[in-house]
């Protein structure tokens, strides 16, 4: 260290002398040597000023372009509490532990912990990966910056580069003044893909960033700890730094909905220490965040909270929201001051299927090949699926599609039986089967049955081992050459189902007829009045679960098909007649 101030202070005296050496030159010289250097001088300030100038439209330029695309929100702007974030109660008590870390940074040090660094949010969109880091914020009192991964990227290298390095260096200020700061880091998976994966190849011209962009945000999140102030600069060039330099404390909360594309250094601890997966909520959840939303609407006795979270399995907060909203909106349009049901039951319907777009030029007949068409799906679903029940069937044309029969379950549901399988397999086949023996003729309709039909056979087959194999395609990874594979055995099976659901339909023949003609007086159905017409026909409610006969499938497929083969082409040649 000595040696090193020495060479400092040698070179400095060397250059003063060698100034004072230069002006009694000059002075000796007099006027003439006055005029030449003079004449140097100038030239040498115009060059200057031309490199001073292009240098300034460069800085100008990349200062425009670095300039970062981030939301600063200082402590208590958010507003966000605990209590406005529903539905996960697990993911709230986590979040309250970096809370308090947050708050007591100091005391944990002085225990001799280290800050955590980074937390990463996974989940689908709309589960409030974002706005957990906001309630994170303000109930630690803390600044918070939000930026988009997408924006440090450019088409000019360094750029993206000098975006993160002006955030870090900002939010390490704010965490001085305040203790600690967040900074927030939208679908960060645009910039942290894996290298290995080619995620981190270059951006226009060879250029962008890429690999460099990660490069320079897993230094910024694992830096080393110097203290970059003016102030600390000055000591240390005069040899009078000897402070141990901290680092502030820095939390970096990045959400993704592809946290397996992610590169490893990203995932090592000291950068992203904690993962918190965020997922939609369950039923106590959705119930939770509903009384939320719907305590700040008017609403009549019939939309609870508990109806709605039945109706929205799989739903995210930010789908429950927008679907109360357009309740409103619905409810407004029709002149009324309280949003109903059947308002949330229509905002439901337009959003999963959108528009109601009635083909009033189709002819009687295809309207009836499309009644059958769904009633067979009803029918179907009805009988077979016992844990769903069947909550509408339309042949109104809403998006792509001509008509539908959709499905809600009746509790949450996790697993599923091979029998139940097979049963999702006939429902797909239902409607081809009514079509074959109640209108004599196959339709072109069925097209996105069968794919999912065979997706499903494939499946129960060649992945989860419900066959007479316990092969799994997923340990040769080719999908395609696995089921081009298994095709004959998928075929088979999907016979086999097609025979058990040919008999269901014409076990219940008069169900299938009265639906069919129901809906082509209505043009919709609820589930509630596919029940009443049930038990007007049966005289009961819907009767036990009718099992899928799937043993002996697995026993012997060939004897199964071997048994009913004569049936088969028996009922093809009485329907052809």
């Amino acid at each position: 260290m000595k040696r090193y101030q020495w060479i400092k202070w040698r070179t400095f005296i060397l250059w003063v002398a060698a100034l004072v050496l230069t002006g009694m030159l000059l002075w000796a010289g007099g006027p003439t040597s006055w005029n030449i250097a003079l004449t140097i001088i100038g030239i040498v300030m115009q060059l200057l000023f031309a490199i001073m100038f292009m240098i300034v439209q460069f800085v100008a330029l990349f200062w425009f372009l670095a300039r970062g695309r981030t939301y600063w929100i200082l402590p208590g702007e958010t507003g966000a509490t605990w209590d406005d974030y529903r539905g996960n109660p697990e993911i709230v008590e986590n979040a309250k532990r970096i809370v308090t870390l947050l708050k007591g940074v100091k005391e944990f040090k002085e225990m001799g912990g280290e800050a955590i660094r980074g937390l990463l949010l996974c989940g689908p969109p709309g589960t409030g990966k974002s706005y957990l880091a906001q309630v994170i914020a303000n109930e630690a009192q803390v600044p918070f910056a939000y930026a988009s991964a997408p924006s440090f990227q450019n088409m000019f290298f360094g750029v993206g580069n000098l975006k993160v390095m002006g955030l870090y260096k900002k939010t390490r200020k704010l965490a001085t003044v305040y203790g600690a700061c967040i900074i927030f880091i939208d679908e960060i998976d645009a910039i942290g893909m894996s290298r290995q994966a080619g995620g981190g190849g270059g951006g226009m011209l060879g250029m962008g960033g890429g690999s460099g962009l990660l490069n320079e945000l897993l230094l910024q999140m694992d830096p080393p700890n110097i203290d970059n102030s003016r102030f600390a600069k000055l000591l240390r060039s005069l040899g009078l730094r000897r402070k141990k330099a901290e680092r502030p404390p820095v939390l970096t909360v990045a959400a993704t909905n592809l946290p397996d594309v992610l590169d490893s250094a990203l995932l090592r601890p000291g950068r992203f220490d904690r993962q918190l997966w965020v997922d939609t909520p369950d039923y106590d959840g959705r119930v939770d965040v509903f009384q939320y939303y719907l305590r700040k609407v008017k609403r009549d006795y019939t939309l609870t909270p508990e109806a709605a979270a039945l109706d929205t399995v799989g739903y995210s907060p930010a789908q429950i929201k927008h679907i109360v909203n357009e309740s409103l909106v619905i409810a407004h349009q029709r002149g009324a001051q309280e949003a109903s049901y059947e308002d949330f039951r229509a905002a439901m319907e337009t959003y999963e299927w959108g528009l109601k777009q009635p083909l009033r030029s189709m002819r009687d007949d295809e309207k009836r090949n499309v009644a059958y068409h769904e009633a067979g799906h009803a029918v179907a679903q009805y009988l077979l699926k016992p844990h769903d029940r069947v909550w509408k069937v339309t042949i109104i044309r809403r998006g792509g599609a001509l008509g539908l029969a959709a499905t809600k379950p009746m509790h949450e549901r996790y697993n599923r039986s091979d029998s139940e399988i097979l049963a999702e397999i006939q429902v797909c086949l239902a409607a081809r089967a009514v079509e074959e023996v109640f209108l004599g003729k196959k339709l072109n309709g069925v097209t996105s049955d069968l794919q999912q039909a065979t997706e499903m056979a494939g499946a129960y087959l060649g992945m989860v081992g419900m066959g007479d194999e316990l092969f799994s395609w997923l340990a040769t990874g080719s999908r395609a050459d696995a089921l081009k594979a298994l095709r004959p055995k998928i075929n088979e099976l999907l016979k086999d189902q097609m025979l058990e659901v040919k008999n269901l339909v014409r076990e219940h023949a008069d169900f299938v007829h009265t639906i069919a003609e129901e809906l082509l007086k209505q043009g919709d159905l609820t589930g509630e009045e596919i029940e009443q017409i049930y038990v007007r026909l049966y005289g009961r409610s819907r009767p036990e679960p009718i099992e899928v006969k799937f043993q002996a499938l697995i026993d012997s497929p060939a004897l199964v098909a071997q048994e009913q083969l004569p049936e088969e082409e028996t009922n093809d040649t009485n329907d052809s007649e």
